[in-house]
């Protein structure tokens, strides 16, 4: 890929007379973005309190943005276009020899997938098709990324630390399908897509049945966040009546 940005100027712009270690710790440690009235005031003055801000992360960002910019059309043009036309090319090849013998490609309309909950093997290792909700908390450290929000941490000792919160299935999905509703033999919601494992990236391309996962959210989780946590009485009540 064709770069057409000055690598000179832009690392003068990022690092200024800052070593890349100096930089970090004055982002991480003097930018005040973590805290939410921060940045609704960034959000209420908009662009004119964006470019008088001194915070370092804002700063750092001004600084890329051209160069981003730039380089995000170099890559809609010379990899996304090339990368479009070539699913298109596969797509077209695969239902001349296939037909409708086998469901659609993921393109934004409905479709359906077939599965069932099943975990893979990473590395040697069986990884299990679901979660607890005790991992949550096993795994907190009170700092980001394994910091549990106040209101959970509240709530623990109401929380059964049993509930399923996620869970894997063979299902053929791929970005776009989050949100779809995963169903039951019987018709029932079973669970709600969201994610896939690292190997579901390939989807795009061809769907392995022994590594390819899609993740879903468990309705106990949900319903759990609702009566538990966020005590959404309404929503609970509009649940049950359907």
């Amino acid at each position: 890929m064709r770069s057409r940005v000055s690598t000179p100027s832009l690392a003068f712009a990022v690092f200024g007379k800052d070593s890349p270690d100096t930089l970090a710790a004055r982002l991480v440690r003097q930018n005040g973005l973590g805290n939410a009235a921060s940045r609704m005031a960034l959000y209420e003055g908009g662009q004119a309190a964006i470019e008088a801000s001194d915070d370092p992360m804002i700063r750092l960002a001004a600084a890329v943005d051209p160069a981003a910019r730039a380089l995000r059309k170099t890559f809609e043009t010379e990899v996304e276009g090339p990368a479009a036309r070539g699913q298109e090319a596969i797509a077209k090849a695969r239902f001349a020899e296939y037909g409708t013998s086998i469901y659609p490609d993921a393109t934004f309309t409905l479709r359906l997938s077939y599965g069932g909950m099943k975990g893979w093997v990473e590395k040697g290792q069986e990884v299990r098709p679901w979660t607890e909700l005790s991992r949550a908390f096993e795994r907190a450290t009170g700092e980001p990324p394994f910091k549990i929000p106040p209101r959970w941490m509240a709530a623990k000792d109401r929380l059964d630390m049993s509930t399923r919160v996620n869970f894997t299935t063979d299902n053929d999905i791929v970005g776009g399908n989050s949100g779809s509703p995963m169903l039951s033999a019987s018709g029932e919601i079973v669970g709600l897509a969201f994610d896939g494992n690292i190997h579901s990236i390939s989807g795009s391309y061809w769907f392995d049945e022994r590594l390819n996962r899609s993740i879903g959210v468990h309705p106990a989780y949900i319903r759990a966040a609702l009566e538990q946590v966020y005590n959404a009485k309404a929503l609970l009540e509009e649940i049950d009546r359907r």
